[in-house]
């Protein structure tokens, strides 16, 4: 089974994608590209300045960009029935963890609501579409184990932004149950599924309290970054890691949709879950110039002591697997970063690790 995209699947394919500007999204704008898909984009404008979407050239991916909030139904309803996708990936979403504590009502409304807009959307179309809606690692319910959560346990969430997100996954299961099973008088021909994934790291990411970014603009800057909670155990993964799971599962919903409707976690492999002083050091390593990092000891809202996600399911039943170790994604890492500080072209260099990685998953390339 291979392990990288079907181009004979995705080529001439019509895309949904919300959430296209932000960090992700870019990325999978650029390799939807990559893969001859016709895609419609709808989010807010990029979050972040600089971006990764204008930095790469992600808009150029695509057929159409509608700048709008999830949260508007009729305008999400409309770009829906305008583009009469066969695959729906619904990414937008309020997603930074402390932004939750200062603005609770955004998050829920956002990745809540948000979710009930695309998914009925999706149920006023009808027809046969492949829809994945992307949550997070964070939906479960923490017990701060050792073991990596199956897409079995209890969701959960003790912070807005984590409850958020399992909120999401309970809205999905409902509109799965109540709407795109097969029989009347529920609409079939919708397959549903949502995606979990770890902390992604790549290029191109600038949001706001998120590690590497952070240790990016200090970096750049001269100075050292203050890190919290620097012994907090996460299941760190590149970008298009996830991404490919994502894709993956688009196919397979298309083509036995019972089955594979479902839950499912595309998190990296054991060895991969880093502590956090771990990244650091090695990114500071890596850039060099004397940078340096330092223990943020201020006050701080809670945040998980560890957290790791068991991917036995899609391994078994997708194929998918990690295939970039994390100490060579911290390569890439550094690679983009320091070519975008150098004025480098990192429209090419993007476009060119989509299709380094894409050799990596089918077994055509080295790590």
């Amino acid at each position: 089974m291979s392990g990288a995209p079907e181009l004979s699947f995705w080529q001439g394919r019509k895309v949904f994608l919300t959430g296209h500007t932000g960090f992700k999204g870019s990325w999978l704008c650029l390799w939807l590209e990559a893969l001859g898909a016709e895609v419609t984009g709808y989010a807010l404008a990029p979050p972040t300045e600089p971006n990764l979407f204008e930095a790469a050239g992600a808009g150029r991916a695509l057929r159409e960009s509608v700048e709008a909030d999830v949260r508007d139904l009729p305008r999400l309803v409309a770009a829906v029935a305008d583009c009469r996708p066969s695959v729906v990936i619904h990414m937008a979403a309020q997603s930074v963890v402390r932004r939750g504590y200062s603005d609770p009502v955004e998050t829920y409304s956002s990745n809540v609501m948000g979710t009930v807009h695309i998914l009925e959307a999706v149920r006023r179309l009808g027809g046969p579409c492949a829809v994945v809606n992307v949550t997070s690692d964070k939906c479960y319910e923490n017990r701060e184990s050792e073991a990596g959560y199956h897409e079995t346990d209890p969701l959960g969430g003790r912070d807005p932004y984590s409850n958020s997100k399992a909120c999401s996954e309970l809205v999905t299961a409902a509109y799965r149950d109540s709407f795109f099973r097969a029989g009347p008088p529920i609409r079939a021909g919708i397959a549903l599924a949502s995606a979990r994934a770890g902390n992604v790291v790549g290029g191109g990411d600038w949001t706001e309290n998120q590690l590497v970014p952070d240790l990016v603009r200090s970096f750049r800057a001269g100075l050292p970054c203050p890190v919290r909670s620097p012994k907090a155990v996460r299941p760190w993964q590149f970008v298009l890691e996830p991404l490919r799971g994502y894709l993956s599962l688009a196919e397979k919903l298309i083509v036995d949709p019972e089955h594979f409707a479902s839950a499912w976690n595309f998190g990296p492999d054991e060895a991969d879950a880093w502590p956090v002083h771990r990244i650091a050091e090695e990114l500071a390593k890596g850039w060099g110039h004397g940078a340096s990092w330092i223990y943020d000891d201020a006050v701080r809202l809670k945040e998980t002591g560890i957290l790791k996600l068991d991917h036995s399911k899609a391994r078994l039943q997708l194929g998918w697997k990690p295939v970039l170790p994390l100490d060579k994604a911290l390569e890439w890492v550094l690679e983009w970063y320091l070519a975008f500080a150098g004025g480098a072209d990192v429209v090419a260099l993007s476009r060119a690790q989509v299709a380094r990685y894409e050799a990596l998953a089918a077994g055509r390339g080295k790590v």
